[in-house]
Order: structure tokens, then C-alpha cells, then sequence
């Protein structure tokens, strides 16, 4: 008779209570994942190498850290594998808090923008300091 029909477990109860072996992915799913990880980075630096400038140039890095940060989480995280509940209390604050950046900062141009047009650029310029 074996442990787990003695103790009126099934096996697959037996093997979640007890840390059985669990889920396991293959090797080659990590090592592809590193060479992709590995090829973003290699598309990064060559950004810089290549000298690319303006929003063009910081429009590539924040994608492909982007992409980098995303393979990280779903794989090496195994946040592929998780419940579509736990995915979301986990992804969506951060995501909301993006957007509301993103509102924050298109206000502050309209504000800025505003100013300008109203008061002219005087307002922004410093005063000259007086040493008595």
C-alpha cells in the first residue's frame, strides 16, 4: 500500500500539499527567451551606436525596454501561466498609473501653453538681480 492511498489523499492532492513537482516548462522556452532578450538589447545599444536622435530615438528605447520588461514578466515571472484575475490586479495599477501620468504631463503643456499666450514671454523670463 502506498503513502498516499494510506493517508486518503488523492495523488495529485498528495503531490500539491507535500511540493510535489509542479508545472515545468522546458529549457528552451528560457533559452529562447534569453536570446530574444539578448537581441533587444544588441537593437538598444545600436540606437546609440548609430546615433539616431529626438523622439525617434527615445520612441525605440522605450519600446524595446518595453518588450524586454514584458518577456521578463510573462516568462522568467511566469506571469503567462497565472489566472487572468491575478494578471490583471497585478498589471492593471501600474498601467493606470501610466495613463494618468500621461494625462498629468498634456495638462501641464495646456497650462504652460496657456500661461504663455496670456501673459506673454516676459513672464517667463528672470529678473535681473540688484546688488545694493
Amino acid at each position: 500500500m502506498d503513502h498516499a492511498a494510506h493517508s486518503g489523499h488523492a495523488p495529485a492532492a498528495h503531490a500539491a500539499a507535500h511540493g510535489g513537482d509542479g508545472q515545468q516548462h522546458p529549457i528552451k522556452l528560457y533559452l529562447w527567451i534569453w536570446g530574444l532578450l539578448f537581441v533587444l538589447s544588441a537593437f538598444s545599444y545600436a540606437v546609440d551606436y548609430f546615433r539616431v536622435q529626438g523622439y525617434t530615438r527615445w520612441t525605440l528605447i522605450i519600446i524595446f525596454m518595453l518588450l524586454k520588461a514584458g518577456f521578463i514578466i510573462a516568462v522568467f515571472m511566469h506571469m503567462k501561466w497565472e489566472r487572468l484575475g491575478l494578471k490583471l490586479a497585478i498589471l492593471t495599477p501600474p498601467l493606470a498609473l501610466l495613463v494618468l501620468i500621461g494625462l498629468m504631463a498634456i495638462e501641464g503643456d495646456y497650462t504652460f501653453l496657456t500661461r504663455l499666450a496670456s501673459f506673454g514671454q516676459e513672464v517667463f523670463q528672470p529678473a535681473p538681480v540688484h546688488h545694493d
